[in-house]
């Protein structure tokens, strides 16, 4: 069940489906929650504590697909925060992935020698229960500010090892489109910056922001590809549908980033449903990650087993288009680990004995010529530098190469 918010602000002239009336009206406190639906003791309590502790903010859109009577809607559990909370169990980190480890610059993480992350805003549309960033989106104070934007983009400039910079944040889509294109076009004037991609969860919480002008704006900068967050097919609505298929028409590929959480996703018959449909709307299921170890998010994860078990009854049961690498982004700062049910039952010289997705076994003979070698990749990678040919530079490269930074007389942020 989901209940209507006002559809039209008159007092400023907004409305539901303008983007920026969305996150001037976002609700953000526990009398604004509580006018809205019932809460319950554990929701009253998380809310309560919530004013200096952790962020709460939802889209009225992203609001109006609560269940409001029933505090175990997935929408909801994503959202209102709970008094589980504020339980931090052994082995929580405040920065579960040892992001501040792996940062040479203020809005750098550069955790692989090719690819680093640009942290481009700390804001975000709505503020997910699960966040893995909460120590830094949202902040009240010490916003990033351009001065930092540009000196993470200098980092990007004399580091002629990354190839593939990821914008993430906050949420870079809750940028004016004149602002985020300042930001890609920067990355495109420099010329070992092959991929750019952008981590939003903006179609799913915000899908009225992904319009005609930034959708004509995204296509001038391919290749370009964009990551979003579904975590439940109750959040593919038409609206948001329509929006991964507006990207989609633009030429961008669109992958989705799913969090296994505790009693939102935790079966097979959701997953299931979320990544078939998914699909339909041109968007590749890409990962499912078992939940990071946030402090404060312990009550959402599910154990290794329950992950893989889940990747277990998908596997051979719905296209393998459909089915993500189940992933666990190691405490630390120590990357991605791919993790899936064991389906050598033994190996050997001769052969391995495998088992399919319905427990039975099959044999696949090893052949007699182990040398695998390529012997044209010498002709073909002949030229040094190349990602197959010379390894790549290090992570701390210096040469210089030029582009104008961001300038400080730009557009505002919304």
């Amino acid at each position: 069940m989901s209940f209507a918010l006002p559809i039209i602000d008159e007092s400023t002239g907004g409305g539901f489906d303008d983007w920026r009336w969305q996150l001037r009206h976002r609700i953000t406190s526990k009398d604004e929650i509580a006018a809205l639906m019932p809460l319950t003791d554990e929701e009253s309590a998380g809310l309560d504590a919530a004013p200096g502790q952790f962020r709460v903010a939802v889209t009225p859109y992203y609001f109006s697909l609560i269940d409001r009577d029933n505090p175990t809607c997935p929408v909801r559990i994503q959202v209102i925060p709970r008094a589980r909370e504020l339980v931090n169990e052994p082995g929580d980190l405040v920065d579960p992935l040892g992001e501040d480890s792996h940062s040479p610059a203020t809005g750098i993480f550069h955790r692989y020698p090719d690819r680093c992350l640009l942290l481009a805003l700390d804001r975000c549309a709505i503020y997910c229960r699960h966040c893995n960033r909460r120590r830094l989106v949202g902040r009240e104070e010490s916003p990033i500010s351009r001065g930092d934007l540009d000196g993470a983009l200098d980092y990007i400039r004399r580091t002629p090892a990354i190839r593939d910079v990821l914008i993430s944040g906050g949420d870079p889509l809750t940028l004016s489109t004149a602002r985020l294109e300042e930001i890609i076009k920067a990355l495109r004037t420099i010329p070992h910056v092959e991929i750019v991609r952008i981590g939003t969860r903006v179609p799913v919480v915000l899908p009225m922001r992904i319009d005609d002008e930034l959708c004509a704006m995204l296509k001038k900068y391919h290749p370009l590809y964009i990551n979003t967050h579904f975590n439940h097919p109750k959040e593919l609505t038409p609206l948001a549908r329509a929006a991964c298929e507006k990207l989609a028409d633009a030429g961008i590929p669109l992958g989705n980033q799913t969090v296994l959480l505790r009693g939102v996703n935790s079966s097979v018959r959701v997953l299931r449903k979320l990544f078939t449909e998914l699909l339909r709307c041109r968007v590749r299921p890409y990962y499912l990650f078992q939940g990071d170890v946030a402090a404060g998010t312990s009550h959402l994860r599910t154990s290794v087993e329950t992950g893989i078990a889940l990747m277990q009854e998908l596997r051979g049961h719905i296209s393998g288009l459909a089915i993500p690498h189940l992933v666990i982004d190691t405490p630390g700062g120590m990357g991605k680990v791919s993790i899936g049910p064991d389906y050598v039952v033994a190996r050997g010289p001769d052969k391995w004995t495998l088992r399919n997705y319905e427990g039975k076994l099959v044999d696949y003979p090893q052949p007699a010529d182990k040398d695998a070698t390529c012997a044209y990749d010498e002709v073909y990678f002949a030229s040094s530098g190349t990602l197959g040919g010379s390894p790549c530079p290090p992570a701390t490269g210096s040469a210089e190469q030029s582009s104008a930074p961001l300038t400080r007389s730009g557009p505002s942020e919304p």
